[in-house]
């Protein structure tokens, strides 16, 4: 089973819904970089269950453990190894889904894989798995802003189902971001984002929409100019989250309906730095990212957990009428995946930096 990402900066998830805890390995962080501790736990501060009443009621304190790679708050070279415990598992509730496959759940395709499955909180197809990658985004991004100073990176939830915000991704703040609870800055929006999602969870239902992402500070010359596309990486890592169903970039779809006389950015040069009028590449081109801020976006359908009576079938094939009597589940994944959807971008941001100053010397372009 693959649980790794990276090539120069590499992490290993492990653990379950339901199990002992959840965690991760780093490897190929470089020694002398300080890491502290309380940042590792702001980022999964925000990622945890239980903080509204728009997600799951999972009473889960996420408090990270550093088991290996630190002399205090200094790395040193060393595997980095963090561990989360968890507290509040209740592998009861799932005790009628074990010969059940729930619809559009990983149960039989699992199954289908490897012939076993962990029923309990849907094991390694859990989102509590992210934890792992949350907490090593803290270290990541930490890596990110020493070796380039003033780097960002942003998301904030775009659409839930029909309802769509309007933030502009050049001046959104982390502040206005973390004003609400849906984490959408556009406050009137917000409320309605929060009024349908809190109807979805009355009726037993659940909805899905997009989430948006802003990287600033980021130096041209990350990127690989064939199947390790800046882009494609940020993709991979963005569809790996659990309920991801789409990704765009700069102009994504939209500019599928341009002429190129419309969608092409034309170079300028600002404040003696080579920079593009319009940004429809999305900070990319040709795979390598020109310095320009970095806009995608990412798409999650609704939760497949719903409590509701739908048709499936059981292990031994048969067909059944199912709806789980028990579990707590995230009524719209969208409030949560924002800092998801950070962490993945801060280790493709770690590890393309990486790269680069492996080849050159330095993360930012190379000069002549």
């Amino acid at each position: 089973m693959s649980s790794t990402l990276g090539e120069r900066f590499r992490i290993m998830t492990f653990g379950e819904s339901h199990g002992t805890g959840i965690g991760v390995v780093i490897d190929g962080c470089p020694p002398g970089l300080r890491i502290q501790l309380p940042n590792i736990q702001s980022f999964l501060d925000r990622r945890r269950p239980g903080q509204s009443a728009i997600t799951t009621s999972r009473g889960e304190a996420d408090l990270v453990e550093v088991l290996s790679g630190l002399s205090g708050e200094i790395t040193i070279g060393s595997p980095i190894a963090l561990m989360i415990r968890n507290a509040d598992a209740r592998s009861a509730d799932y005790k009628q889904m074990e010969t059940v496959f729930r619809p559009s759940h990983a149960d039989f395709t699992t199954v289908a894989k490897y012939g076993v499955r962990e029923a309990a909180g849907g094991g390694r197809s859990s989102a509590r798995e992210t934890i792992g990658r949350v907490a090593a985004a803290a270290v990541a991004q930490a890596l990110c802003q020493e070796l380039c100073p003033g780097i960002e990176a942003l998301a904030w939830v775009d659409r839930v189902q029909d309802i769509q915000g309007v933030v502009d991704p050049l001046t959104v703040s982390a502040a206005a971001i973390e004003s609400n609870v849906v984490r959408c800055p556009d406050q009137e929006v917000a409320a309605l984002m929060e009024s349908r999602i809190l109807q979805a969870k009355a009726a037993g239902d659940s909805l899905g929409g997009s989430v948006c992402l802003v990287l600033r500070g980021v130096p041209a010359g990350l990127g690989e100019p064939v199947f390790d596309k800046f882009e494609a990486t940020l993709a991979a890592a963005l569809m790996s989250l659990p309920a991801s169903k789409s990704f765009e970039i700069g102009s994504g779809v939209a500019g599928t309906y341009l002429k190129g006389s419309e969608h092409n950015d034309a170079f300028e040069m600002e404040n003696g730095a080579v920079r593009t009028r319009t940004n429809n590449s999305g900070g990319v081109q040709g795979g390598i990212t020109n310095g320009m801020p970095v806009l995608a976006k990412v798409g999650f359908k609704p939760v497949s957990t719903i409590f509701i009576e739908q048709e499936t079938v059981t292990a031994d094939h048969k067909t059944v009428r199912f709806a789980p009597k028990g579990g707590r589940h995230d009524p719209c994944v969208l409030p949560r995946a924002v800092p998801m959807v950070e962490a993945m971008a801060w280790l493709v941001l770690a590890d393309h930096m990486l790269r680069q100053r492996a080849l050159t010397g330095s993360c930012g372009p190379v000069r002549s």
